[in-house]
């Protein structure tokens, strides 16, 4: 799902306080990595991603791999801090409707 200009501001607020959930280190992206980032996205639908001291890939490069891992969108990168979101069955978060 592309997130129009609108829709990723609207996240990126609601974003704002969150916690991260998924901590990336110097294993980066693997099979545990999507899975738990996966169940997260399931049950909240937006999520904060940090990536540690010891992760050397490039930030842009691991949140496109990881959004494209978990079927997401990326709402934000931020330093060393991505927002993901996700659609769940639940609708949680409404966000805006494109004209």
């Amino acid at each position: 799902m592309k997130l129009t200009g609108k829709q990723a501001r609207y996240l990126r607020g609601l974003g704002h306080h969150l916690k991260p959930f998924v901590m990336i280190g110097k294993d980066e992206v693997n099979e545990a990595i999507i899975a738990a980032t996966d169940e997260a996205l399931t049950i909240h639908e937006l999520i904060k991603v940090k990536l540690q001291e010891g992760c050397l890939g490039d930030r842009k490069d691991i949140a496109a791999e990881l959004a494209s891992a978990t079927d997401s969108s990326i709402a934000q990168i931020l330093g060393k801090i991505f927002l993901l979101y996700r659609e769940s069955e639940d609708k949680k978060i409404k966000l805006p409707v494109p004209k």
